[in-house]
């Protein structure tokens, strides 16, 4: 039986989670039978800081067998489909330009439909948005002497005082703003640093200009990915909450989030409604195998596997045994239908953090 056909004879995966109190889901068989595409996040998904995730080449090949067709989508702007397609080559994970798609294509979509073919645009960005612009009939400059009728920007690690100065120069003379993406951070192995959105930063402040944003969670960036792969039934994966998730429930489509890159288990329990994933996964496996339902008790308990998770002590407690990701799968849907605790941010965070060491997992 091929992935497709099992995905007809299957059960569908619930579209609600209990009571419709918790955004997550079950699933009977592999989520790669039962949807078929994944939208997939890179960095902290597939690789991290340029080096692969230890067994996600093989769960995408599994995946592939399955059924499941597959495109890259990443908020990074910095470089080329080609030369995402190599790297992630190398890894092990078969892959053509045309199977990447990236924020700095999503931005020059947006300024292709705003400006006339040929106009000049000043990038404050890498080899990945100049390429991206040419594509759409743009032309990429450097200095505000060239009277750029946008500005558009792209983390790049050779970003300039100078260039972001032309930058402000432009904006200041009345040029439209696109921004790839507004990531305040992008993971490494040493540790978040600071992404695109930080940098945008710089200008907002200078200039007290806005940017339209195109990448994740903008719809742009999503709404080209499932054209460029034909999906009917998506499947966003990915390491943030507050992008690759919000940007899969703002575009309709059902989100798993991984554990490799950005989100830790405690940001889960304290995410916002618009960043609540469909699905939990320590690493990209999690595509090749069921998903327990999530029961809830009444109450606000609920319960997966062997774990029951309700109101208690400050916030919540849990009791139970079993794989901790069926713990966290309990606890998630607690503390979304509990709400966030009392208390200040890092309050918030200490009491998440404390309840996950009952299922034996760091936050």
């Amino acid at each position: 039986m091929t992935g497709n056909e099992a995905a007809e004879a299957s059960p569908a995966p619930q579209d609600r989670g209990p009571r419709g109190q918790s955004g997550l889901r079950g699933c009977p068989g592999p989520l790669s039978e039962h949807y078929d595409a994944a939208l997939l996040d890179l960095d902290g998904v597939v690789y991290l800081g340029g080096s692969p995730i230890q067994g996600a080449a093989d769960a995408l090949a599994e995946a592939a067998k399955r059924g499941m067709k597959r495109a890259y989508v990443t908020n990074n702007a910095s470089r080329s489909p080609n030369a995402i397609a190599a790297q992630l080559s190398a890894m092990g994970v078969p892959a053509t330009a045309a199977d990447i798609v990236t924020s700095a294509q999503a931005a020059a979509h947006v300024l292709a439909d705003r400006l006339p073919a040929g106009a000049p645009v000043l990038v404050v960005g890498g080899t990945g948005l100049r390429l991206a612009l040419r594509e759409r009939g743009l032309r990429p400059v450097t200095t505000a002497a060239d009277k750029p009728l946008a500005v558009v920007q792209g983390y790049s690690p050779d970003i300039s005082y100078g260039l972001l100065a032309e930058a402000a120069v432009a904006l200041n003379a009345g040029a439209l703003y696109v921004a790839s993406n507004a990531d305040a951070t992008l993971p490494t192995p040493r540790g978040p640093q600071p992404g695109n959105g930080s940098l945008v930063q710089v200008l907002v402040t200078a200039t007290g200009r806005e940017p339209v944003i195109a990448g994740k969670p903008e719809p742009p960036l999503h709404a080209e990915s499932v054209q460029r792969v034909g999906a009917k039934r998506p499947l966003v994966v990915g390491d943030r909450l507050d992008t690759d998730i919000e940007g899969g429930v703002r575009g309709g489509a059902a989100t798993l989030l991984v554990l490799t890159g950005v989100t830790r288990p405690a940001d889960a329990l304290l995410a916002g409604k618009q960043c609540r994933p469909s699905y939990i996964a320590p690493d990209l496996a999690g595509l090749n195998v069921s998903h327990p339902e999530v029961t809830a008790a009444g109450g606000g308990t609920f319960g997966c596997g062997g774990w029951t998770a309700e109101p208690g002590g400050d916030w919540l407690r849990v009791s139970g045994s079993g794989a901790w990701i069926d713990g966290l799968r309990a606890l998630c849907a607690a503390a979304w239908s509990a709400g966030p605790p009392a208390g200040s941010p890092q309050e918030q965070r200490a009491a998440a953090e404390d309840v996950l060491r009952d299922i034996g997992r760091p936050a």
